[in-house]
């Protein structure tokens, strides 16, 4: 009966919108990679999403505030492997940010911090008791997701590292964090990011110079702006179809499987099929503050919260990145960009948004 009930319980609705978001990126990742060395990756892309659904499966069974009492040692055991990543990691285009594991695969413990983070703000948030936070409670959560910000950041993988500040962010306002101290930050950070410019490497410096003017270096550091803007207008309002966008396969488009593939997509599937995808999207967070809304505790909501302030920031800064209004960043669109560490991540973060949906359930 419990097992039934659990079954019955799960957020089917949040389930089918993930495989429909996660259908269609593996079908542009087939047409993409077309009569290419990566050729492999959209049935790769599909082993990932069955190991993703188990993991998913496993997270709902551990009962969150489980994990919310692990959450020392997960966060202890995540900073380890931030530290030793430089130092065994595998060198993919300047940056080391993969371990090696057994038969070829790559684990990026950069995305699977995500989740930890998502947990630690949650637990510290619901800890405190209190509907106000104080100057000291800023400066403790800031300083305890900001280390492995700055250890994420030193890979070199700045993209990544932002992606833990929406979480923060989330969490303090949830938290209720004073408006004055939240001008004063604000202040803050408006006055150091200038001095910020002096510690980007030469490639990030190149990246925001590029979205200031990508037509400054057109056939170098702007080539990408681009040409994910062109494969973009190229699509019109129904798309060129599938294996028929020119700038996709004629490989004009750079890394159209991964960092750019909502540009491939919205040249082959058009302004319909962008809408389509958004409209996935729009229903997945939607699906996500319901859960947070409707969960039993604080706890609860503050990581149905934090997952959907994520996927979030991960949405607008892809598509962003893909029409020319964001720099790039190399943050990869969720569920539907190749890899195989975010997939398991994100599909390991919905698990922990069911999981909070079924304790509902528990008398």
């Amino acid at each position: 009966m419990a097992s039934y009930r659990s079954l019955r319980d799960l957020d089917w609705p949040l389930l089918a919108v993930t495989l429909s978001i996660c259908g269609l990126g593996i079908l542009q990742i087939y047409s993409a990679t077309l009569d290419t060395a990566w050729r492999s990756a959209w049935w790769k892309q599909l082993l990932w999403l069955a190991v993703g659904l188990l993991m998913m499966w496993l997270m709902t069974k551990i009962d969150y505030h489980t994990l919310l009492g692990q959450v020392p040692l997960l966060y202890g055991i995540t900073l380890t492997l931030l530290v030793v990543t430089p130092l065994i990691g595998r060198l993919v285009w300047g940056s080391k940010r993969w371990i090696p594991v057994a038969f070829g695969f790559k684990f990026q413990p950069s995305e699977f911090a995500k989740l930890v983070i998502v947990l630690l703000v949650a637990r510290y948030l619901t800890e405190l008791k209190s509907d106000r936070l104080e100057v000291r409670d800023l400066l403790k959560l800031g300083g305890l997701v900001g280390l492995p910000f700055t250890l994420v950041a030193a890979q070199p993988d700045l993209g990544t590292s932002l992606t833990y500040v929406p979480i923060l962010l989330i969490g303090l306002y949830l938290g209720g964090v004073r408006w004055q101290h939240a001008a004063t930050v604000i202040a803050l950070a408006a006055v150091l990011m200038p001095v910020g410019w002096f510690f980007l490497k030469d490639y990030q410096r190149a990246r925001l110079e590029t979205f200031i003017d990508p037509m400054k270096d057109p056939m170098g550091k702007g080539y990408q702006v681009i040409q994910s803007k062109i494969a973009v207008g190229h699509g019109g309002i129904w798309g060129w179809g599938v294996t028929h966008g020119s700038q996709t396969q004629l490989r004009f488009l750079p890394v159209a499987h991964t960092d750019f593939l909502i540009s491939a997509f919205a040249e082959e599937h058009g302004f319909v099929g962008i809408l389509v995808v958004l409209g996935l999207y729009f229903l997945l967070l939607m699906q996500i503050v319901q859960n947070a809304q409707t969960a039993p505790d604080r706890a609860g909501m503050f990581i149905c919260m934090g997952v959907c302030s994520l996927l979030l920031f991960h949405l607008l800064v892809n598509v962003g990145m893909a029409a020319g209004r964001m720099p790039v960043t190399g943050i990869p669109l969720p569920l539907m960009s190749y890899g195989g560490s975010s997939m398991l991540s994100v599909f390991m973060m919905l698990g922990l948004v069911n999981n909070v949906r079924l304790r509902r359930f528990v008398s």
